[in-house]
């Protein structure tokens, strides 16, 4: 009997099953961690792009809806939410509310900022289930991402049209129209990089002139009238071949404020007409909708191929009192850049272009220095 008892205590047998047992848990455990962690880590990703779409919307409404309305019911945080829920995480919708949604000042003190957070996660009721650690008592995971843009001004643009408008004024004692001409009295307040509050500048508004109607003439070449154009050389082109093909087209040059425009000899008035017709031939069904008190005040594209109608185009704005000045001194045309417009081309009548102001982007170039607060294009983008 000792003797049996001795055999079955040096007996191995059926070790083999303990080991497989180990390593089946071993393999189990890795499993899960390579399935969990993975999902966890692809999870984290939509969520990151959630947030990010999230806030890029938002801050695109800032500057194409309303940039003020800041409220939960407002453009922004709606444009936010919308399309931040648009984007699943693994198969289900994040969590955003109102409150996710925030405004924070950028470095300079300016609120040109969007601050999107979303949620999957148990105190939303709405966290991300694991495929394997339900086996371990870890049900569910936490999922959460933040994303920051940012619509600053931008300090350049491209694309810009071989004709320039002069900036917006204050008319003296009268409200000012696309009529009006520039009169001793007026007075013209220009953008500054650091602007005094009591003198604001009296430019162009992408808010305020949302919408407005003018109707582009041009200039006879002895008064600033707000609706008359005056043609000009973009860099590298000259003629009115080069000139019809700049307003058809799109010419890359980039042209920053402070720049001068060398004038064009004659109005270019054919060049101008064919130009603009052969823009609005681009996207012919395209419409504007809506009015400056009401509607949706945008662009419906007629081609579904653009996501941006090319019939709006980019126009540059000149220092009105320079200009008078100039003239009144027998001078020659004093042309130099201090903003730029988005301009939809509604129409031509005749040789006249009917066109509405509208929001537009631009872009930030390293040696053009710090945009002022008040320039009309903005540049969307992530910071955060």
């Amino acid at each position: 009997m000792r003797g049996h008892l001795h055999h079955l205590r040096r007996d191995e047998r059926g070790m083999s099953l303990v080991f497989v047992s180990i390593g089946f848990m071993a393999m189990l455990t890795a499993t899960t961690l390579a399935i969990d962690v993975g999902m966890f880590m692809n999870s984290r990703s939509q969520a990151q792009n959630a947030a990010d779409a999230g806030a890029l919307a938002g801050a695109v409404a800032l500057v194409y809806n309303d940039f003020d309305n800041r409220t939960a019911s407002g453009p922004a945080v709606q444009s936010a939410i919308n399309t931040a829920t648009t984007n699943r995480v693994a198969g289900g919708i994040v969590s955003v509310t109102p409150a996710d949604v925030t405004f924070p000042n950028d470095p300079s003190g300016q609120p040109t900022r969007v601050q999107v957070q979303v949620f999957r996660t148990s105190e939303r009721s709405n966290p991300v289930s694991t495929l394997m650690g339900g086996f371990f008592g870890v049900p569910t995971a936490d999922i959460a991402a933040v994303a920051t843009a940012e619509a600053t001004p931008a300090n350049a643009e491209t694309c810009v049209m071989p004709f320039t408008i002069p900036d917006r004024w204050n008319e003296n004692g009268k409200a000012w129209t696309p009529s009006d001409t520039f009169d001793p009295g007026d007075v013209y307040i220009p953008l500054k990089p650091d602007p005094d509050p009591n003198t604001y500048y009296t430019g162009y508004n992408a808010k305020r002139d949302k919408g407005l109607e003018i109707v582009l003439k041009a200039s006879n070449d002895t008064n600033v009238t707000a609706s008359w154009y005056n043609p000009w050389d973009l860099p590298g082109s000259v003629g009115a071949d080069d000139y019809r093909a700049n307003i058809g087209g799109c010419n890359s040059a980039i042209i920053k404020p402070g720049e001068k425009m060398v004038p064009e000899n004659g109005n270019m008035v054919g060049p101008t007409a064919q130009g603009m017709a052969d823009r609005i031939a681009l996207d012919p069904g395209a419409r504007w909708e809506g009015s400056p008190d009401g509607g949706c005040n945008c662009i419906q594209n007629g081609d579904p191929k653009y996501r941006i109608s090319p019939r709006i185009v980019i126009i540059p704005t000149y220092d009105p009192a320079i200009f008078a000045a100039g003239k009144q001194h027998g001078k020659g045309l004093d042309l130099q850049i201090v903003n730029f417009i988005g301009f939809f081309l509604e129409d031509m009548h005749g040789n006249d272009v009917v066109g509405r102001i509208i929001p537009v982007g631009g872009i930030i170039v390293a040696n053009a220095g710090p945009a002022p607060v008040g320039m009309f294009p903005h540049v969307v983008r992530l910071v955060q």
